[in-house]
């Protein structure tokens, strides 16, 4: 049979931004679903030269996907039961005290207020009533809705205790990756306020301990990548919290001047000119370490900048790097 070969590549304002891969896959291929899932099931599919396995991947500006498949054949899906039960995050160390994950940002930590039924954690709890006699799994900390990264909860209530503790005392080292509007002008610095909350639940800075709760957020600049052909200015900057606050580093970088690419919160208008399109937050949890609650062993987990965010990157540099060749 002959071998068709397919390459697309998400330009900006590009419908396929920000959009599951097999939805693009069945676009391409004018085919169902279940054809579409077949291809990635079969290593048909790559996005920026690598194989991908997940369906659900969302595609970023500048990625590269391309389908390489036999015409005429059948293929049907064929995925683990366990890949589909676990959709949404991914396990990076557990043992009879804790269960380190890395989150997807379209999964909630926990439900809202709507309680919602498909969340990180009841998702948690559903694999480990599968795989383990110790059948608990207690919250630590949460990510933001639209964040992804990384995560740690306790098997046993004794666990989460100790690991709660080390968090208000600051102990566990938490980095985050950002993409903000503009251009950070400091190398890097320190935003320390106190957040109050409005009555929409939005958060913003207040001067007096008496009416919100004391936020440290240390930054150092990564990239920064000026006005271009592709985007206006944009950022690359990690974060290190000091302390652990909702909103915390979206509230104070959208009040520096830089808000977080894709916040829907906070500052909009800063970043509304950008081509941002992944219904995500540009903002990553790409670093946790913490003693183990029972051992005491120092832990460290890394996570790698998600593709959408590096993707994007790319996406711009690219504009940039036109320009001075004056393309």
């Amino acid at each position: 049979m002959p071998i068709l070969i397919q390459d697309h590549v998400i330009e900006a304002g590009s419908p396929f931004a920000g959009v599951r891969a097999d939805r693009l896959v069945q676009h391409l291929t004018s085919s169902s679903r279940s054809f579409a899932t077949g291809l990635f099931d079969h290593d048909c599919v790559q996005v920026n030269g690598q194989l991908e396995p997940n369906t659900g991947r969302l595609l970023a500006v500048g990625d590269r996907l391309s389908l390489r498949y036999e015409q005429g054949r059948r293929y049907s899906p064929r995925r683990r039961p366990e890949q589909q039960q676990n959709r949404g995050f991914r396990i990076l160390f557990e043992d009879a005290d804790l269960i380190v994950v890395e989150k997807s940002a379209e999964l909630l930590t926990v439900p809202t207020d709507a309680r919602e039924p498909h969340t990180l954690i009841s998702r948690l709890g559903e694999y480990v009533k599968r795989t383990s006699s110790i059948r608990s799994v207690h919250l630590v900390h949460r990510l933001d809705r639209g964040v992804s990264g990384l995560l740690v909860f306790a098997r046993t209530r004794e666990c989460a205790e100790e690991l709660q503790q080390q968090f208000a005392e600051r102990k566990p080292e938490r980095r985050y990756d950002a993409l903000v509007a503009g251009v950070l002008q400091s190398d890097r610095g320190t935003i320390r306020s106190y957040l109050a909350t409005g009555k929409n639940l939005g958060r913003y800075s207040v001067r007096s301990a008496d009416q919100g709760e004391l936020a440290i957020t240390h930054y150092e600049v990564v990239s920064r990548l000026a006005d271009g052909p592709r985007s206006p200015a944009v950022t690359h900057v990690q974060v290190r919290l000091e302390t652990g606050r909702r909103n915390q580093i979206r509230v104070h970088l959208a009040e520096a001047g830089h808000s977080v690419l894709g916040d829907d919160r906070y500052r909009v208008d800063l970043w509304s000119r950008i081509p941002w399109q992944p219904k995500r937050l540009a903002l990553h949890a790409s670093s946790l370490g913490l003693e183990h609650p029972r051992t005491g062993v120092p832990l460290q987990f890394e996570s790698p900048l998600p593709d959408e965010l590096s993707g994007f990157l790319r996406f711009i540099s690219a504009g940039e790097r036109d320009l001075r060749r004056g393309r």
